[in-house]
């Protein structure tokens, strides 16, 4: 659980890419597919300075079978995290930067101060010069107008 700052779920590709699965800030579990396998195909980054919490997986899961509301809980957050992930994939799979961009503004995100763009291109699939050129030009229609 990520208690402070925030953590990226990172994914690498066989060609050397690497893929911002889940971003989280504090409140937030990371990596929840990881309680139900040997060994996590993933990395966790810290984006900054933060602080995060950890159970040993043998209490957890023991945990969840003694405990329904836990289960319960668990099994909303699970629910979530494969929602959250299947708008992931459809905003990846728009053509173009501009709908990426709009349909992740339209889901309630913002975009973070200027040094951090790069982690909003890496979450939507496109490098960070193309994001870069797209927030140009919405700047210079802006400006426009």
């Amino acid at each position: 659980m990520v208690r402070s700052g925030s953590i990226h779920l990172l994914r690498h590709t066989t060609h050397g890419a690497q893929m911002v699965l889940q971003n989280t800030g504090p409140g937030a579990i990371i990596a929840e597919a990881s309680a139900y396998s040997p060994r996590y195909h993933c990395d966790a980054a810290a984006a900054g300075e933060s602080v995060v919490a950890s159970v040993p997986k043998e209490r957890f899961l023991s945990a969840l079978a003694t405990d329904p509301t836990l289960a319960a809980s668990w099994s909303e957050l699970l629910a979530r995290s494969v929602q959250a992930a299947r708008l992931r994939a459809e905003i990846r799979s728009l053509p173009k930067v501009a709908d990426r961009l709009d349909t992740w503004l339209g889901e309630g995100n913002r975009l973070p101060d200027k040094g951090r763009w790069q982690d909003v291109a890496a979450e939507l699939g496109v490098t960070r010069e193309a994001l870069y050129r797209e927030l140009s030009r919405r700047r210079a229609e802006t400006q426009a107008r």
